[in-house]
């Protein structure tokens, strides 16, 4: 019988080692390292996604993700990828051709927004201010009168610059100019107080490695009545097929109809994430994360570091501490790494190499991480 199968090329096959990766203390921007009980959910049995055992838990996933995000949202859900597929659904869905979005742009991630919605077509306006400073409201009403546009788009916690934007005031500013509230909550959701409902937030959405303390590929999507009412009322379909909500909303909603294979076992990690937030309770891990960045922020100036955001506006779980005059921002980071594997980041767009960018974030907000920071620190500072 003659033999069908064809020969393999077999240039590029190799006998791979055992994979063994460094025991890195994650105090970077994310991802953060995880919590044990998250490894473990991680590698429980795999079911398959319409599993009646898997359905229970989409629906624990979702109403723990309505704790941590206080809402009472019905349409609300993890998207299967990465923080910035979640940020790229809210505009995909949202924006439709020719539509007026405002951004405001005080980091790179407020960039990144830009980028996304003018792919969708969108009439992209932007209002300004300088890396580490925060809009005021005012500002705000200012663009709003201005620009009049469908949505705003803020940055709670700009991961690039440390800076948290105060949200009082902002979500009635958006009622009373007719415009949907879009937020990035990516390095603030776990971490410091997100209160959609309260704050009257259409459209939010987050990360799962960052206060979470989930590995990255998973992420948390909102919508409100007035963002559903929008998708609703399209006029063109949405361009984005693996990230359209009136697709997904079939899934996650009461028909569980197939869309795409869930990612299983990301979901029962985030399930677990998502507990752990629950079980220590909101306001406790808010208050943990304030007092271990208030400790980082006494260390580093004791050892005579500013931070580059004022303390007013500062992100407990991202740090900006200024690289002092005549030290090597990178040779510190890559210090650090060698000889203490602890990781820390340089600045991005206008500020690289002129901050390091320190998480506390999730698992990895403690006080003993923070003493063991601050002493490496000053041994590198002497050594580079």
């Amino acid at each position: 019988m003659e033999n069908r199968i064809p020969r393999a090329d077999e240039s590029h096959r190799f006998q791979a080692a055992q994979l063994d990766m460094p025991p890195r203390l994650l105090l970077g921007p994310g991802p953060s390292n995880f919590h044990p009980r998250v490894r473990q959910a991680l590698s429980m049995n795999e079911v398959g996604h319409l599993d009646p055992s898997f359905i229970h838990l989409m629906n624990e996933v979702q109403e723990l993700l309505r704790y941590v995000w206080q809402t009472g949202n019905r349409f609300t859900i993890p998207v299967s990828g990465t923080g910035s597929a979640a940020m790229e659904a809210t505009l995909a869905n949202c924006v439709e051709p020719g539509d007026v979005v405002l951004i405001g742009v005080n980091g790179y991630f407020g960039e990144r927004l830009c980028d996304m919605a003018s792919r969708y077509r969108a009439e992209v306006r932007r209002i300004e201010k300088p890396w580490g400073e925060v809009f005021s409201p005012e500002e705000i009403k200012a663009g709003l009168e201005r620009h009049k546009p469908a949505i705003l788009g803020l940055v709670h916690a700009e991961t690039s610059t440390g800076a948290l934007q105060p949200m009082e005031s902002i979500g009635r500013l958006c009622r009373e100019f007719d415009c949907l509230l879009l937020l990035d909550t990516v390095t603030s959701l776990g971490g410091v107080p997100v209160l959609l409902d309260r704050w009257m937030v259409d459209i939010a959405y987050s990360g799962s490695q960052k206060c979470l303390s989930c590995p990255p590929g998973i992420s948390p999507l909102t919508f409100g009545d007035r963002a559903m009412a929008r998708l609703a009322a399209r006029k063109t379909k949405v361009a984005n097929w693996y990230l359209d909500m009136t697709l997904l909303g079939k899934y996650w909603g009461d028909e569980r109809t197939y869309h795409h294979t869930a990612p299983i076992n990301m979901n029962y990690a985030f399930r677990e994430a998502l507990r752990l937030v629950a079980e220590e309770g909101l306001e406790s891990r808010w208050e943990r994360h304030w007092k271990n960045a208030k400790l980082l922020w006494d260390g580093l100036g004791d050892l005579g570091i500013r931070c580059h955001v004022d303390e007013r506006h500062r992100l407990p779980s991202l740090t900006t501490p200024v690289v002092p005059d005549g030290i090597d921002g990178r040779a510190v980071a890559g210090y650090l790494l060698r000889n203490f594997n602890i990781e820390v980041a340089a600045g991005l767009g206008q500020l690289a190499g002129k901050v390091w960018r320190i998480g506390l974030m999730g698992f990895n907000s403690r006080a003993e991480n923070v003493t063991l920071l601050l002493s490496a620190l000053e041994k590198a500072l002497s050594a580079v």
